[in-house]
């Protein structure tokens, strides 16, 4: 429960990236293996994520078809990247998951390094929002865009057991026009879509989830999310980003040591 109130704190001040941290505090804190520690992270972080969402969709700030298609390209790589993270040694997905979490640290360490969040090269931008109702403008260029990152998040959410968020967010601002508090809460919903579906195959291919450990995490996961979200309102964003980026250094410097331990073992 300490741990779930950890990381759900995490995701309240962070918005879609905490999640991330759920299967290396479990490994950590719990001695699971990383198939072990997956399940459990994806049922806590698919849990918050639908908290998030559901006050997205009261603000108007979902854009669910965008989520929907996002969750149908996902949904079938979650089972795939699951089958791969029960073939590859334990090494293997602790090495892939901390150089991953060093690349979202160093991101976050940048943010926090810029005195205003902009859009930058427009040529990118290949997703438009149209001015008047704040919905995506589809062609198949932005479906075709919306496709490939929920492809990708279904992966490395079977793989890793992560929500997708750090990988969601950042992608969305990069190759759309959304407005931050709209791909935020488009991408929790994703989550949640695709968070669940990722539990659902993991129980189908034969995960064991501990019943108690598992309603501990994922309830206390939700109570730290709505205590994270009222101190968030406390501190500035860059405070945010760069504490944030220093804690997942230090866990995926945890990680990499874990994963050369037991690679010579």
């Amino acid at each position: 429960m300490i741990l779930g109130i950890l990381i759900g704190a995490i995701m309240g001040l962070t918005g879609a990236g905490g999640g991330i941290l759920a299967v290396p505090v479990l490994v950590a804190g719990m001695h699971w293996s990383m198939q072990e520690a997956a399940p459990v992270a994806l049922i806590a972080v698919a849990s918050g994520a639908a908290v998030g969402a559901l006050d997205g969709f009261r603000h108007g700030l979902v854009r669910y078809k965008a989520a929907m298609l996002m969750a149908l390209c996902g949904l079938p790589m979650t089972h795939l990247g699951q089958q791969w993270a029960h073939v590859l040694p334990q090494y293997v997905l602790m090495g892939v998951f901390s150089l991953i979490m060093i690349l979202v640290s160093w991101r976050f360490y940048k943010l926090s390094k810029q005195t205003q969040v902009a859009f930058e090269e427009d040529a990118l931008r290949l997703a438009f929002i149209h001015s008047e109702t704040g919905k995506f403008i589809w062609t198949p260029v932005a479906a075709l865009v919306l496709a490939a990152i929920g492809v990708l998040t279904g992966l490395m959410t079977g793989l890793l057991g992560v929500g997708g968020g750090f990988l969601i967010v950042p992608l969305m601002r990069r190759f759309t026009h959304l407005a931050i508090p709209g791909i935020v809460a488009t991408s929790l919903f994703v989550i949640t879509l695709v968070g669940s579906g990722g539990v659902i195959n993991a129980l189908l291919l034969g995960a064991q989830l501990p019943v108690t450990e598992t309603l501990g995490f994922v309830g206390s996961m939700i109570t730290g999310m709505l205590l994270g979200r009222q101190l968030s309102h406390r501190l500035e964003a860059w405070q945010v980003q760069l504490g944030f980026s220093a804690l997942l250094l230090c866990v995926s410097v945890y990680m990499l040591v874990q994963a050369t331990a037991s690679y010579l073992s």
